[in-house]
């Protein structure tokens, strides 16, 4: 199932395209000597490649730090599209992903930012060179923001097509309006399934809150409905009490939960998914949310560790334990105890911004100290949170003690708090 151009953009709203997290690349690498230089480096320069959650801070900061350095944004389109909220669209509390949809002109406009939309296809290292669709950019330091990609070769029978029958939706924008128009087509009576991948996965309590928004929808308009959860995980990985209680009070009978259940095969013509070999079970909409790894930019660079996950980092710097003068942040790096979340991704990206600024004018490091709050919803009116706060002791990235925590309950105050997170975190990207 596809959208037409017309469709899309009818739901999306008054933004005229969508960005996907980070700047992965489908394409071959592109040596840093085969296309002319597109912006001759003429004083100190960093160059981030990424515009989302983390990219976009670190830009701001490090420009906010020090205007002498020089700051090149590379991202490939010219949306962002947050994926915090957007089970909410799915979930029908929001009409589409305008409210979610951030441009980087004021972001440029206001501290100086370079804003270069092109695809990143390699990465030289040893030169100082990133190569783009658009030509090579040389760089003093290299901010790498660019999410994550899925190990889809980990489920047997998955191809190319299969995210436009099962859309994993896992980044915001065309997959999130797919999977909605799904649920919509849906006959009453009918069955969700939706897979949860192995931790670690971005947003770890996302799948549980896009499962309770899911549930609400067919609560509402298809109540003869139900939705299977195939979880790889050993329980819900985030607030299990939380939603435990949320799915009694508001979702009775409606959610099948079943936890150690990893996928490791799909049948996409007859939507069905096959849980360790054995078990198969059908869906009428199946939402497959495969396992993850950074993105292929990152794989391509030599940045992914002994894992082929992740992104080894320093602490406190986050530049890569691989590559000299490279700092991956977000998704994609190695944080320690701090989740791969959008929250995450901006503390990182202010302590990287002022380490770079620190490292390049010959000052110490500072320490990291981190900070996570993630909110998710219940229902229309109830929402939970997590908070944390994140120090560096013999090396790694551990939470404080008795910092933080987790909602006692289910509460109204909580849903309001979250829609001025996210506006505050969204306004302080685009501006």
């Amino acid at each position: 199932m596809t959208l037409d151009r017309r469709s899309f953009i009818k739901v999306l709203g008054s933004a005229s395209g969508l960005a996907l997290a980070g700047c992965a690349t489908q394409g071959p690498a592109v040596s840093a000597g085969s296309a002319a230089e597109i912006m001759p480096k003429t004083t100190r320069r960093v160059v981030v490649v990424g515009g989302g959650y983390g990219g976009t801070i670190a830009a701001k900061y490090i420009r906010m730090m020090d205007r002498s350095i020089e700051v090149v944004l590379v991202e490939k389109n010219d949306h962002f599209v947050s994926c915090p909220f957007s089970n909410l669209y799915l979930g029908g509390l929001l009409p589409d992903l305008s409210s979610l949809t951030i441009k980087y002109d004021k972001l440029a406009s206001n501290h100086g930012i370079k804003v270069v939309q092109a695809e990143v296809t390699g990465i030289d290292a040893a030169a100082h060179t990133i190569a783009t669709t658009k030509g090579t950019l040389k760089y003093d330091r290299l901010v790498v923001s660019p999410g994550i990609d899925f190990r889809t070769e980990e489920v047997e029978g998955y191809n190319e097509k299969t995210p436009e029958l099962m859309p994993h939706a896992w980044k915001a924008g065309p997959q999130t309006i797919l999977l909605r128009k799904q649920l919509v087509d849906m006959k009453d009576g009918g069955t969700v399934v939706l897979s949860v991948p192995l931790s670690p996965f971005r947003c770890p309590p996302g799948p549980y809150e896009r499962t309770s928004m899911i549930a609400h929808y067919l609560k509402k308009h298809k109540p003869k409905s139900k939705i299977i959860v195939v979880d790889s995980n050993p329980d819900i990985a985030s607030k299990g009490a939380l939603f435990r209680k949320g799915w009694a009070k508001y979702y009775q009978g409606m959610i099948d939960y079943r936890k150690a259940s990893k996928v490791t095969a799909i049948n996409a013509a007859n939507k069905s998914v096959l849980i360790e070999g054995l078990d198969e079970v059908k869906g009428d909409v199946v939402n497959l949310i495969p396992p993850q790894r950074a993105a292929k930019i990152a794989q391509k660079a030599g940045l992914v560790g002994e894992d082929k996950k992740w992104c080894p980092v320093n602490a406190n710097t986050f530049e890569s334990t691989l590559r000299k003068d490279i700092h991956v942040i977000g998704d994609a790096s190695i944080a320690g105890a701090m989740p791969k979340s959008g929250y995450s991704a901006n503390s990182e990206a202010k302590v990287c911004a002022q380490n770079i600024v620190n490292l390049m004018n010959g000052r110490e490091v500072v320490s990291l100290s981190g900070i996570n709050t993630c909110y998710s919803y219940l229902s229309d009116t109830e929402a939970v949170s997590v908070a944390a706060v994140y120090t560096v002791k013999d090396g790694k990235i551990v939470s404080v003690p008795n910092s933080g925590g987790v909602s006692p309950d289910l509460n109204t105050a909580e849903a309001i708090y979250a829609k001025s997170w996210l506006h505050n975190i969204l306004t302080e990207m685009s501006t």
